[in-house]
């Protein structure tokens, strides 16, 4: 059992790279690749859902006081953008993938596979509907799943397979 002090520091530690994730980007019309999934994993992988979950909500809450941490900057303003909605899905990507490694009695490498695939279709889930309405109806439900979704899918892979094999390395010893 981890002390709440070491659990508060590792979900700080967690939003500060997630923070950091959001500014190694590659910029894509209206969203960008970042690094945001991949520290989402690693927090659910390895503070458990609560935590994990908890570190991402730090990290949408600061964006939306003021503090510019998302890819674009922080502020409210951020509610009608039409990539939000990915962001308020960091949250239970991370709760989903703690509840998963928690559950799931696999070895640690495609446990955490498994449970960060499954993550990232919450991360979806919340995420396009978002998008789509934040449009306006502009784009085709066709087009919104191409272009917020599957264009991104082989670089959310790699961070999985990465996420993976590291979070097999240091699963249990945070």
């Amino acid at each position: 059992m981890r002390s709440p002090l070491r659990n508060m520091l590792l979900t700080a530690l967690f939003a500060a790279l997630t923070a950091v994730g959001a500014f190694l980007r590659i910029p894509l019309g209206y969203s960008s690749f970042t690094l945001q999934v991949f520290f989402t994993c690693m927090a659910g992988v390895l503070l458990g859902p609560y935590w994990g979950a908890a570190s991402q909500a730090v990290y949408v809450l600061l964006g939306l006081v003021g503090l510019p941490i998302f890819t674009e900057g922080g502020g409210l303003m951020y509610f009608a953008k039409p990539t939000f909605g990915f962001l308020l899905g960091l949250i239970p990507m991370a709760f989903v993938i703690g509840i998963l490694m928690k559950h799931l009695r696999f070895k640690p490498f495609p446990r955490i596979a498994l449970s960060c695939v499954v993550g990232l279709v919450v991360l979806y889930i919340v995420g396009l509907p978002y998008f789509y309405f934040a449009l306006g109806g502009a784009w085709s439900v066709g087009k919104t799943i191409v272009s917020g979704c599957l264009i991104f899918l082989p670089y959310d892979a790699l961070k999985i397979l990465v996420a993976s094999l590291l979070g097999s390395k240091l699963y249990g010893r945070l």
